[in-house]
């Protein structure tokens, strides 16, 4: 299986190469029209020279505004993330919205869970006794 590894790779920067040329608008296209660079990336390909050439010299590529890399943004705009569970503002949200509402809901909770309890009761008793209203 190793043995095809290269075979594949080639051919993945091939298909690579040929959609991206086929996607790239005719105006980004440098050196050549794009026809031609579609026709170098196809017979070429085998070869990797058509592909590669398209790569590094067929396509015009964007520069940022302020000419830095994306890499240089990100390494001066660093952030700091924090867990939930480590950050202390949102603990405390937690706790500001859930506090009055969890309580009220727990009462309510408790209440539907102790009139079940006496009406089950209740339904025992009156089994017991022989008064068993689904018996009749």
């Amino acid at each position: 299986m190793l043995r095809y590894l290269p075979f594949l790779l080639v051919l993945a920067l091939w298909i690579y190469a040929f959609i991206d040329c086929l996607n790239t608008p005719e105006q980004e296209v440098k050196h050549l029209p794009k026809v031609v660079w579609i026709i170098i990336v196809l017979l070429f390909g085998e070869v990797l020279i058509g592909p590669v050439a398209w790569l590094v010299a067929g396509k015009a590529r964007k520069v940022s505004a302020d000419g830095g890399t994306p890499s240089e943004w990100h390494r001066s705009h660093r952030t700091e993330w924090v867990a939930p569970d480590d950050n202390p503002d949102f603990l405390k949200s937690l706790k500001d919205e859930a506090a009055p509402s969890k309580e009220v809901k727990d009462e309510a909770l408790l209440k539907d869970w102790e009139a079940d309890l006496r009406r089950r009761e209740e339904e025992l008793k009156r089994r017991e006794n022989g008064d068993d209203p689904q018996q009749s």
